[in-house]
């Protein structure tokens, strides 16, 4: 089996190790190929989030790894790219113009208002507690809403394009499972995520398989791509393959699904959790 991890989080963002850490842990466990993909800047400051002013230095930083190590391991520069409206997402010049392989449009934030300032987000990736203050808040206290309004959005940023993965398309069941009421084969869940899936299939682009919550919670995003038959429709097809200058097209999907295979577990606290 080759291993290989395109979305990983390093000092530049809200990673806990240098990216030569990593690098160094992939060729040691031996890894084929290996991603940076920080969070991108923001219209504001967070604490997960890289600063505009840092981009030079993040760049040079993993085209340097990559001259260092170009004979072990195939070294590429990525970005996690929030979607926000579609003033502000992976399409827009900023993120178009910086020389990166490859980028991964995720929705980490849900604006509720059009001034994009950090108190008018709703963010999908936090405690539950937050989560919830945020479905009684703006959803009418409705999780169903807010299900609709993520999935909504994730057909915007597959539209927007500018992207290449889509990245942890469902996460907006990490909390909303919570809710008795969540049921993932109601129509309201089940039908927007496969129109997400049938839209990326569409533009031929692809699902990562994003393993982060796997050890802590034995959860995959997309939830069953482990599993048997939901893990083989993901790995069915899949519209691209890495090569050493990044994506490539290779081929239209043959069927629904796209996919990423790789592992995920941001948010690191030693280097050897890529």
């Amino acid at each position: 089996m080759q291993l290989s991890n395109y979305h990983s989080h390093c000092t530049f963002c809200d990673g806990r190790s240098i990216p030569e850490d990593f690098v160094r842990f992939a060729i040691t466990h031996g890894f084929r190929a290996y991603g940076f993909s920080s969070h991108s800047p923001l219209p504001f400051e967070t604490f997960w989030n890289m600063s505009k002013d840092d981009m030079p230095e993040y760049l040079q930083e993993i085209k340097r790894l990559k001259q260092k190590y170009s004979d072990q391991l195939e070294i590429y520069a990525g970005l996690e790219i929030d979607y926000l409206d579609e003033t502000y997402n992976a399409s827009i010049p900023y993120f178009q113009e910086l020389p990166l392989d490859y980028r991964i449009g995720s929705i980490h934030f849900l604006p509720v208002s059009e001034r994009l300032v950090e108190e008018n987000m709703v963010c999908i990736d936090g405690s539950f507690r937050e989560y919830a203050h945020s479905v009684e808040r703006h959803f009418e206290g409705d999780v169903r809403l807010l299900v609709k309004r993520f999935f909504d959005t994730t057909m915007k940023m597959i539209e927007a394009g500018g992207i290449d993965i889509v990245g942890h398309m469902d996460k907006i069941y990490m909390n909303g499972q919570k809710y008795e009421i969540f049921n993932f084969e109601e129509d309201w869940y089940r039908k927007p995520f496969e129109a997400c899936l049938d839209l990326v299939q569409e533009k031929g682009l692809m699902v990562e398989v994003n393993t982060k919550n796997w050890t802590k919670k034995k959860e995959l995003y997309p939830r069953g791509a482990g599993s048997r038959p939901a893990g083989r429709r993901v790995r069915q097809t899949s519209g691209r393959s890495q090569g050493r200058h990044g994506h490539r097209r290779q081929e239209r999907p043959r069927r629904r699904y796209a996919a990423h295979h790789g592992c995920h577990r941001c948010r690191a606290s030693r280097p050897d959790c890529l």
